[in-house]
């Protein structure tokens, strides 16, 4: 499962990004503007959205992605972090949301298609946790 480590890792992976505690969470940011945070209890994350495309994403995935009523007339939306199917589509949001703060410059910038896989949240212990499945023997043929 995704938490609020495997947000910091990949938001912090991404070029020019630097971390600060505002509102008592950790928010990251690009060139002096606010890409992701990670409000509350760290189950979700908020990120920038277009806001003339989030009504149409919340209406298709309203269990995972929401606007709070405080946040209705901004260009954010939050995601929940359970909801998500892995590192790969958490990288693809935040990867969105940091194009859109960077710099023209800095926002087109080549990066890696897949999640660094440096320290890991829970979601890679998790993963690194099961235990390989042993090779199912072929039947024979007859």
């Amino acid at each position: 499962m995704l938490d609020s480590s495997d947000v910091r890792r990949i938001a912090l992976s991404l070029p020019g990004t630097v971390e600060k505690e505002l509102w008592n969470h950790p928010t990251f940011h690009v060139a002096g503007r606010m890409f992701v945070t990670v409000p509350g209890d760290g189950t979700s994350f908020a990120v920038r959205y277009p806001r003339y495309e989030r009504d149409e994403l919340i209406a298709a995935e309203p269990e995972r992605f929401w606007v709070p009523p405080h946040e209705a007339n901004s260009s954010w939306v939050r995601a929940r972090l359970a909801a998500l199917d892995g590192l790969d589509e958490l990288y693809v949001i935040l990867v969105d949301s940091w194009r859109q703060a960077a710099p023209a410059g800095l926002a087109e910038a080549d990066l890696p298609a897949r999640p660094p896989r440096g320290s890991a949240g829970r979601a890679e212990q998790a993963e690194a946790a099961q235990p390989a499945q042993p090779a199912q023997p072929a039947e024979a043929a007859e």
